[in-house]
């Protein structure tokens, strides 16, 4: 895919190096010196140093080209106009972040793709792991309305119950099982076993209730 970002900060050019990584075609924007010098010397990609909301440094990056744009600084008025600008350049996927909460509404307005905010998605991790300590690791999926969880199964009332009896539910599904090293899928007669780790797909609302029932 060729991707253009725009903002060469920390969002900006991490999110670049990943994709340059994966084997993508980037080109980031950045309107300020330095950060676009450190942005060339780091990234193997185009690096243009120009204002992302200036339609000459958009035309330059070839914008009507990209699979996906980015709109990454932390700037949201510069990203939203950013966003207009490009929106009518047919661009499949239009992605902006937005650091104020309260001008979420404003982008989905204009009818951007997908709204992020990723200082508000670290906190909310952060709040997890604070909470959640007895979870051995956890993934945040979606708009944060699901969670992938690998938890240890040490309640005694579940354990020797095979996964059929309780997986799945509206709740959650146990979708793989942590034995001697190895990875197994979940089969129906599979027995539950103290120490197994297992990997649960939870509604974020049934979290609790959910660890609860493999901790207690």
């Amino acid at each position: 895919m060729y991707i253009v970002i725009m903002g060469g900060g920390r969002v900006g050019l991490s999110l670049a190096s990943f994709l340059i990584a994966d084997g993508h075609d980037v080109t980031l924007i950045e309107s300020d010196d330095s950060l676009c010098g450190n942005a060339a010397s780091e990234l193997d990609g185009l690096v243009i140093c120009g204002n992302g909301t200036d339609t000459k440094t958009l035309e330059e990056a070839n914008v009507k080209d990209a699979d996906v744009f980015v709109a990454a600084t932390g700037h949201d008025e510069s990203n939203l106009l950013a966003c207009i600008l490009v929106k009518g350049c047919n661009i499949p996927k239009i992605i902006a972040r937005v650091s104020n909460p309260d001008h979420e509404e404003a982008f989905i307005k204009v009818g951007i793709d997908a709204v992020i905010s990723p200082e508000l998605t670290a906190a909310s991790y952060l709040e997890k792991l604070i909470t959640r300590p007895k979870i051995a690791d956890l993934v945040i999926i979606g708009k944060g309305d699901a969670e992938l969880l690998d938890v240890s199964v040490k309640n005694t009332e579940i354990i020797g119950e095979k996964i059929g009896d309780i997986s799945p539910t509206d709740d959650y599904i146990i979708c793989a099982i942590h034995e001697n090293g190895e990875i197994k899928i979940p089969k129906p007669d599979m027995v539950l076993k103290e120490g197994n780790k297992v990997s649960v797909l939870v509604k974020t609302k049934a979290v609790r209730k959910v660890v609860k029932m493999f901790i207690k």
